[in-house]
């Protein structure tokens, strides 16, 4: 038994008094387990450097896969068709509203719309008539060649078709004589 300062009485721990030897001393061996400190080694929580690696290397593999499996960001080229389309209709009733001839010219990177202010054509910016360009490696062919379909005040133009292709895929928008639009 040992007495502290404070008064404080201490009996001997079974345990403690087989790592001890004789002298009271602690053995090699038991002080080698307790570590350089004294102290119990406890496992420290946490990730090791090769868990840490292969979680890495997953999270990659996965994200690669994601990406080559994501469409195309870009719209098809059916939807540039319908919206071509859309716009055309409003470029026919902007005529019909205005009693205006209202023209699109086509471009090869793209559209615009203007309106006939007199005798000469003020280009439309507002509204659905802002310039257009085509979405990237698509082609546009006009037929007839002169790439422009005018609406004239009572919605009548000239018949014009446009062909839109990219990647192999194809859609046409016709416009025929009476001003009707057809997306294809």
């Amino acid at each position: 038994m040992r007495t502290w300062a404070t008064g404080r009485a201490e009996t001997a721990r079974p345990e403690a008094a087989s790592a001890r030897g004789a002298s009271g001393r602690a053995r090699p061996e038991a002080a080698s387990a307790r570590g350089a400190s004294g102290r119990a080694k406890q496992k420290r929580p946490g990730f090791t450097l090769v868990e840490l690696l292969v979680t890495i290397a997953v999270v990659g593999l996965a994200a690669t896969a994601v990406v080559l499996v994501a469409p195309d960001p870009r719209p098809g080229v059916d939807q540039e068709a319908e919206r071509l389309g859309a716009r055309l209709v409003a470029a026919r009733e902007e005529a019909l509203l205005t009693g205006r001839a209202t023209t699109v010219e086509f471009r090869t990177d793209g559209y615009g719309f203007a309106r006939l202010d007199g005798a000469t054509w003020a280009p439309l910016t507002d509204g659905p008539f802002g310039p257009e360009r085509w979405e990237a490696e698509t082609r546009a062919t006009v037929t007839p060649a002169e790439a422009r379909a005018t609406f004239d005040p009572t919605g009548v133009t000239d018949g014009v078709e446009i062909v839109l292709s990219r990647d192999g895929a194809r859609a046409t928008v016709t416009v025929d004589a009476a001003g009707e639009v057809v997306v294809e």
